[in-house]
């Protein structure tokens, strides 16, 4: 079976190998030992490199793709939420912590939605540019709370990031819920009939 033309690109191939890498991440983390923690560490930062770079290849190589487009945020998503559930269950998490992780968990499943229902009502929902920002902030909360687990000096910056994700993963949520609430009572449109033969 050959491959799609579209996965064969480098942008979507760094994609891929993001997405592939997540489970990795999350049992070694679960493994517990220190020395896995930060081979855990260099996979994760490699992977939140790959965020930027593959969006960065996929314009100056011109490979963009819808999807790209599709994939690209799917794996922020699974990143960021598989390493939530990760962090609950080691217990890096205190507390007070889970609110700031189920707040994002619930926001980002919850735009996910929208999406996939408007999408069928031919309406889009572009990213904001304060939803990559936010992104930005949820990698870089999520890298301290790894590095909280080997150098616990770092847990009041990985704590204090994680209310600020939060807060602007929350904001930005509602921005989407504001801007499409119009198009929420609307009819789907109707499917784009296949055009006849020249007659």
């Amino acid at each position: 079976m050959e491959i799609p033309a579209s996965l064969r690109s480098l942008p979507n191939q760094l994609t891929l190998a993001r997405i592939a890498a997540i489970p990795v991440i999350c049992l070694l983390l679960v493994m517990g030992w220190d020395w896995l923690r930060w081979i855990a560490l260099i996979l994760y930062v490699a992977a939140a490199i790959t965020d930027w770079f593959d969006g960065f290849l996929a314009r100056t190589m011109n490979q963009q793709s819808d999807l790209g487009k599709m994939l690209d945020p799917i794996a922020d998503k699974l990143l960021v939420g598989a390493l939530l559930v990760t962090f609950a269950w080691t217990r890096d998490f205190s507390g007070w912590e889970l609110i700031p992780a189920i707040a994002i968990l619930i926001r980002e499943i919850f735009v996910s939605g929208l999406r996939e229902y408007l999408g069928n009502k031919a309406v889009s929902v572009p990213v904001t540019f304060l939803a990559k920002w936010k992104t930005t902030v949820q990698l870089v909360a999520l890298f301290f709370v790894i590095v909280d687990g080997l150098l616990p000096s770092f847990g009041f910056i990985s704590g204090t990031l994680m209310w600020i994700a939060a807060a602007l993963t929350v904001w930005t949520g509602w921005q989407y819920l504001m801007s499409t609430w119009p198009h929420l009572d609307t009819p789907p449109q109707p499917p784009v009939p296949p055009a006849g033969p020249d007659l």
